[in-house]
């Protein structure tokens, strides 16, 4: 069952479990948030956004092509803001900045920055907290490049724990999932109201927390 957060006649606002991918795979038969959720509601759904397949959190579907259109045009014109959880690896040393490096592709699905042919990509942050060799931080993505969080903290010499894809694996074997949570999501429903959801930090991600030094409470 795939928690549903908010919804009405337009769209669903579900809280995505981490390990399942968004949309169909090239693993046949594997289930997903759509396959699931579309199941679960009877209803054809419109994906509006994708999470990757280890990221937790807020996540929006349209029930209709009309809400679907009004969804992508925030996207498109980058009015519809997000709020990511994530645990990095060292002790980021300024309270806030901004990490404005291009992003390409290189192949294998993975990313990486290439500042002569990437493609324009901002992510903002907060550091929330600091304990022992971790910083929790409020991350805020102005662009959509794929991956784009995880390789511009992974840029900037402190990865995000737990990833599979970018930083030391030595270093993220404690960690049984990536430490990103799409926590607050900020957009208008098509009726025009102004509207944000949240999704609460997991079990799965406080825990980690707790091990890493964090008290319950900071978080």
């Amino acid at each position: 069952m795939i928690p549903v957060i908010f919804e009405n006649d337009d769209l669903m606002a579900i809280d995505k479990p981490d390990g399942i991918a968004t949309i169909p795979t090239r693993t046949k038969g594997e289930e997903t948030v759509l396959s699931l959720l579309s199941a679960q509601c009877g209803l054809k759904l419109f994906v509006v956004h994708r999470l990757d397949k280890e990221v937790s959190g807020v996540m929006l579907f349209a029930k209709t092509a009309a809400a679907h259109r009004h969804l992508n045009k925030q996207f498109f014109d980058r009015t519809i803001k997000k709020t990511y959880a994530l645990l990095a690896h060292g002790r980021v040393k300024e309270d806030s900045g901004t990490i404005s490096k291009l992003i390409r592709q290189f192949g294998s699905g993975r990313m990486g920055v290439d500042e002569k042919t990437g493609k324009e990509s901002i992510t903002t942050y907060e550091v929330a907290s600091r304990a022992g060799g971790y910083s929790l931080v409020n991350a805020h993505p102005q662009t959509g490049r794929r991956h784009q969080i995880r390789v511009h903290f992974y840029s900037i010499g402190h990865p995000i724990a737990g990833d599979p894809k970018y930083g030391d694996k030595a270093q993220n074997l404690p960690f049984p999932r990536l430490m990103l949570h799409a926590a607050q999501i900020d957009f208008s429903l098509p009726s025009g109201e102004a509207k944000t959801v949240t999704s609460q930090l997991p079990e799965s991600f406080t825990a980690e927390l707790k091990k890493a030094g964090f008290v319950e409470g900071g978080f």
